[in-house]
């Protein structure tokens, strides 16, 4: 197991099954194209996604990048047709640099499904998780449920400035940078004797040298000046962070992942809402006949995945086995079809969800034959 390469055709009819499983739940089979705008992209990662995936160059196009999933291209088809409720599948080709690990492909098949409809979130995030669970359940994988969007709600509850917010949400899917900076506001740390001596500094640029680099002399002041406006913002009250702590360290199964995210909430109200969405996800499950009491929710799951989720996540692993991708993910992304959806007049988005299963991976564990 692991070490074999399944035959294409093999992983061709396996994926055709997949998808023709979602069409028969009422989805519609879509394509998407293999080349991407690099900028859309840009915008939404930073320039964090040139080190998972290929760029290319069209003196057209301007830089182009293979696409590393399919959401992005489906949400932006989606929105320009007119962002109504709809449900979509498709199969095809991804591709991801895998610098880390050269044993893992960085080519291989996805087959997806995915809801776009705000009607009843819960009943969608429960009917995605459903439909892959059946879709994978002859390979006995572990489950593991999440949701982004409670630390989330955590960060925006926060007693702090509106930049260092917007910090911290920039690096949720960054678990260290997003410790190193909260531990950061919260003043553990001290403030670096070169930082503190240019802050005072009345003219930081007086004997300055010769302008070098890519930054102008403009942007090196508005730099300094957002420094300054940080150094003199109280620092978060260290009972907000040891409640974000206590967040991050929930990991149980999720009936008692929702009491103890209920307990927190009481010192924390900005989590509630957050955590009666993950309540009404649970009973919407049990009504498609999930084990609810046996599934596993942690609190910091699907940070370090795709940085689109903002609510819902999950994801299907062979246990006992790390050295061996997830078989299935999926989750919730209700913002980003908010941002892409700006381009074609709809700011509003709508409420979205999806999971892909890897048919590669379906057939090497002998799922498919």
């Amino acid at each position: 197991m692991g070490n074999r390469t399944p035959e294409k055709a093999q992983v061709k009819a396996c994926a055709a099954a997949l998808r023709e499983g979602f069409e028969a739940a009422g989805a519609v089979p879509v394509e998407a194209p293999v080349l991407l705008s690099a900028s859309a992209l840009l915008d939404l990662y930073g320039e964090d996604i040139r080190a998972r995936a290929y760029t290319t160059s069209d003196i057209l196009r301007g830089e182009q990048m293979l696409r590393p999933d399919f959401t992005v291209p489906v949400v932006q088809m989606h929105m320009a047709q007119g962002a109504e409720p709809a449900r979509y599948t498709y199969a095809g080709e991804v591709f991801r640099r895998q610098e880390e690990d050269e044993a893992r492909a960085n080519e291989y098949m996805q087959v997806g499904f995915e809801i776009f409809d705000g009607t009843d979130p819960a009943a969608a995030d429960a009917e995605v998780f459903a439909r892959v669970q059946q879709a994978v359940a002859p390979l006995n994988l572990k489950a593991t449920t999440g949701d982004i969007g409670i630390l989330m709600a955590a960060v925006e509850g926060l007693e702090t400035s509106e930049a260092r917010k917007a910090a911290l949400w920039r690096h949720i899917w960054r678990p260290a940078r997003f410790r190193a900076l909260l531990e950061r506001y919260a003043g553990r740390h001290p403030v670096p004797v070169a930082r503190k001596v240019l802050l005072a500094a009345d003219d930081p640029f007086r004997n300055a040298g010769p302008e070098i680099g890519m930054r102008s002399r403009e942007e090196v002041a508005a730099r300094i000046n957002a420094l300054r406006v940080d150094a003199a913002t109280p620092p978060i009250p260290n009972s907000d962070v040891m409640l974000i702590e206590a967040i991050l360290k929930v990991r149980e199964t999720l009936p008692f992942a929702l009491e103890q995210l209920r307990d927190i909430a009481v010192d924390m109200p900005a989590i509630l809402q957050a955590v009666e969405r993950l309540a009404r996800r649970m009973e919407a499950m049990a009504a498609h006949g999930i084990d609810v009491e046996a599934l596993e929710f942690e609190a910091a799951f699907g940070r370090t995945h795709m940085e689109y989720y903002d609510g819902f996540v999950f994801g299907f692993v062979v246990e006992g086995r790390p050295d061996l991708p997830p078989v299935a993910t999926g989750g919730r992304y209700d913002a980003l079809t908010r941002v892409l959806g700006r381009a074609e007049g709809r700011p509003e988005g709508i409420p979205a969800v999806g999971g892909v299963i890897r048919p590669g991976m379906v057939v090497e564990l002998g799922g498919w034959s």
